[in-house]
């Protein structure tokens, strides 16, 4: 009952619901592209070492997150000074989502392996957009919901976003099994312009961020100077980071485990599925649970349960490989959610962007290290040897937390 209310008080509000009803339809077309470059460039070249780079490309832009958090607070300042920003807040998210649009129409001219250089720098640049749409986000949402429903506020984004595994990737893989990878990139295409229109109704009042007069650099080491000297925010995004290689390590291996369980690259569209629908069922009970059992409880509670389906992944079974993406699903937000809630509740407005940013790439960055070192390795070694190393590694993690 009581997340029942909660998520109703977060959808009654007008700029909530169109809020997340834009992040619904660009999550939708984001979700069918990820995994479609992927089953991509492994047919064209059929390398799952290059398959996995895909996602290195996507988030190796967050190694400059600080600087990118910068530049929507300071985007954020500048509209404010013109007497813009009360009425059009999400100008930012309007600009990136038409942008990408027409970015991804480029991916028509990739056709053989020698076109790839285009797919993974467009991707790059999509990563790039992605962490400062993140951003300006972080600091729209305070404007959007009250502090104390920022954490079902928060699930619910990750239901949407995760929900559309359900869906999106099947979608994705199906329609790029019939036409290609760039009716794909289309369907993306148009999922940023319908985000864009619904975006551009936005109507909410944000906190001015400020400029110090002190610099660039200075103003992002700000943000990084607040994130990482706060006590409560510190242990929540070293645990993120540390959870976020580990598991970025063991995804990839999916396409080896897919070739061990006998099916097509596609069904790795199956386990994200999955794995999306655990991610669904914690981002409605995020906000209940964040109060009861407290932000380092619930994150660490939420790592042990990614070790265990990490673990389970390296059994060569197709039911216990779809139980371990379920418990990965709704294991591995836990962390997140917890330190985007901290980080939005404990950092004025106008650092807001510049922390935000900064606390994803504390976060991400590991990512990106692990999509790199995890591609070598699982060219290496299989993933009855790497998975349970992963998996202990993220049950120290949890403990250490906890």
């Amino acid at each position: 009952m009581t997340t029942s209310w909660t998520v109703v008080r977060v959808l009654r509000d007008r700029n909530g619901r169109l809020y997340l009803t834009g992040l619904l339809v660009s999550a939708f077309g984001s979700s069918s592209l990820w995994l479609a470059s992927g089953v991509w460039v492994k047919d064209l070249t059929g390398s799952d070492g290059l398959a996995a780079l895909c996602m290195l490309a996507l988030w190796a832009p967050t190694l400059a997150g600080p600087a990118l958090g910068t530049l929507a607070d300071l985007h954020r300042s500048r509209l404010r000074s013109t007497g813009r920003c009360p009425h059009r807040p999400g100008s930012l998210l309007i600009t990136l989502n038409l942008g990408l649009a027409a970015l991804l129409l480029t991916l028509f001219t990739v056709d053989s392996p020698g076109g790839l250089w285009l797919l993974f720098a467009v991707l790059f640049l999509y990563g790039a957009a992605d962490v400062v749409v993140d951003a300006a986000a972080s600091a729209l949402v305070t404007a959007v919901v009250s502090p104390d429903l920022l954490g079902d506020f928060n699930g619910l984004q990750l239901t949407v976003r995760e929900g559309m595994k359900l869906v999106a990737p099947l979608t994705g893989a199906g329609l790029y099994a019939v036409y290609g990878g760039p009716a794909v990139a289309c369907l993306d295409a148009v999922t940023f312009v319908l985000a864009a229109g619904l975006f551009a109704l936005l109507r909410v009042r944000e906190e001015r961020p400020v400029r110090s007069g002190d610099g660039w650099w200075r103003e992002t080491a700000e943000g990084v100077r607040h994130l990482w000297g706060h006590p409560g925010l510190r242990p929540l995004v070293r645990a993120g980071g540390t959870t976020m290689l580990l598991a970025s390590l063991s995804s990839t291996t999916l396409y080896a485990v897919v070739d061990r369980l006998g099916h097509s690259p596609a069904y790795v569209g199956v386990l994200y599925a999955v794995q999306g629908a655990g991610s669904v069922a914690v981002g409605l009970v995020s906000g209940p649970a964040l109060r009861l059992l407290g932000a380092r409880r619930f994150a660490a509670a939420g790592i042990a349960l990614t070790a265990a389906g990490v673990a389970a992944r390296a059994v060569p079974s197709a039911p216990v490989a779809l139980l371990a993406g379920a418990a990965s699903g709704l294991g591995l937000p836990c962390v997140l959610i917890a330190a985007l809630t901290a980080v939005q509740r404990e950092t004025p407005g106008p650092l807001l962007g510049r922390a935000t940013a900064t606390a994803n790439t504390l976060i991400f960055t590991p990512n990106v290290i692990g999509l790199a070192a995890g591609a070598g390795l699982v060219e290496l070694a299989g993933p009855g040897l790497l998975l349970p190393l992963y998996a202990l590694g993220l049950l120290l993690t949890a403990a250490a937390l906890a």
